[in-house]
């Protein structure tokens, strides 16, 4: 195991070749980046059964650690997630290049032209946990928008990191870019994370993707500006003007799709007076699929479940575990929403059309959604082709971190000699 000087060491010649690569790959053209992505993709395709051997080594050896279900369903690969990581790759390619983009300002009162371009951040540190496809959506990201990264995955992951990032790194130098500009810490050690964390000389934003108490420990250490969510407490209300089928699908959809993503859905909120007709329906689905329900006094009175307490309405259980609260109505929904939520994202189901002005306008949250489970919120399917992460910050970035998200915008101004007087 090195010691603190030679992590240091070692962390600081990566922070210092990725500033060098970033500054090349930020002028490097929309087709060599584009041609970056798509050789990487290719390679990915190749080694797809050398990435899932080494991903069933990193599952077995989780497995001996008894590391919870729900870092397991994230650590696991699989044919169709690999997959998906190619389809990123080529989707993200597609897309349009951020880089250079000028938004024309209103004319000055002075006669100067004032105009914003769109430019990359510079490198960005990104800190994971189990999710080896974060190697691949993250760097696909990167490259994209012009930045260079640094990529820190969780120690149970490392074999599938390891085998992904040498896709990502003959994909660079089979398109002529500097393998600099995608880096693996390779060193399990948690030093290295604190060691990046410290590192402002060369890293310009840090993205952590994992359970709260990472993301806490980041926020709190970092030197760097951080792009963060802690919590995905998600929310699906039903309405009084709901239509029961679409209530039942989605508020089972909302919770089973994935237990261990930050999109699913943790409570279910429900209007008093269709509780009785929908809850017995739902419950009958959710015990098929194992899930345990803890509800409130009212929902205790219309289904046989367990009693659910405070602490329950602040829990992302990234399990099959649900808590269900009775509701008089839209307004204490919206209450409840943003005093216990994460302004992550919560959903309303209803055909009322004003009560969707209503909960679009007060709800808090990065994501505000109609008649959809909250396991939508997914920058591929919010058509940013993959994404870094999903903020819940209200600063620079909001919701999914797609390419636009890992930019910035500086002042482009021109004149024609004119003088500023006193």
């Amino acid at each position: 195991m090195p010691d603190s000087k030679d992590i240091n060491i070692y962390m600081d010649s990566l922070g210092s070749s990725a500033k060098r690569a970033s500054r090349i790959l930020s002028q490097a053209s929309v087709e060599q980046k584009n041609s970056a992505l798509l050789s990487i993709a290719e390679k990915i395709d190749l080694k797809r059964q050398d990435i899932l051997k080494e991903n069933q080594h990193d599952l077995a050896e989780a497995k001996k650690k008894e590391i919870g279900d729900a870092l397991i369903d994230r650590l696991e690969l699989t044919q169709d997630r690999i997959d998906s990581m190619i389809s990123g790759l080529k989707v993200v390619s597609e897309l349009p290049d951020p880089v250079g983009e000028i938004t024309n300002l209103k004319p000055t009162p002075s006669g100067i032209d004032v105009s914003k371009m769109r430019v990359p951040l510079g490198v960005v540190g990104i800190i994971y946990e189990s999710r080896p496809n974060v190697t691949a959506d993250a760097a696909a990201l990167c490259l994209k928008s012009g930045n260079s990264c640094i990529l820190r995955g969780g120690s149970e992951a490392i074999l599938s990191n390891k085998i992904i990032w040498q896709c990502l790194q003959e994909g660079l130098d089979e398109s002529g870019l500097p393998k600099e500009c995608i880096q693996l810490v390779e060193i399990i050690d948690r030093a290295a994370v604190k060691s990046l964390l410290q590192m402002d000389k060369w890293i310009d934003v840090i993205i952590p993707r994992g359970g709260k108490g990472l993301v806490k420990l980041i926020s709190e250490e970092s030197r760097v500006p951080v792009i963060k969510h802690l919590d995905g407490i998600c929310h699906v209300y039903i309405d009084l003007d709901s239509d029961p089928e679409k209530s039942i699908d989605i508020a089972f959809n909302a919770k089973t799709y994935r237990y261990g993503i930050c999109g699913a859905m943790e409570t279910l909120l429900i209007h008093e007076e269709v509780a009785s007709r929908i809850l017995p329906k739902l419950l009958d689905k959710y015990n098929a699929e194992g899930v345990e329900i803890r509800g409130c006094e009212v929902t205790q009175k219309i289904i046989k479940v367990k009693a659910a307490n405070d602490e329950d309405w602040t829990t992302e259980y990234l399990a099959p575990v649900l808590s269900i609260k009775v509701v008089k109505g839209l307004e204490e929904a919206i209450e409840h929403i943003n005093l216990y939520g994460s302004s992550h994202t919560d959903s309303i189901v209803t055909e009322n059309e004003e009560n969707v002005a209503i909960f679009f306008d007060k709800v808090d949250s990065s994501s505000v959604m109609h008649n959809l489970p909250t396991c939508w919120a997914d920058g591929f399917e919010y058509g940013l082709g993959a994404e870094v992460g999903i903020s819940t910050d209200k600063i620079h970035a909001r919701g999914p971190v797609g390419l636009e998200g890992l930019t910035s915008q500086k002042f482009i101004v021109k004149g024609n000699s004119q003088l500023r007087g006193s």
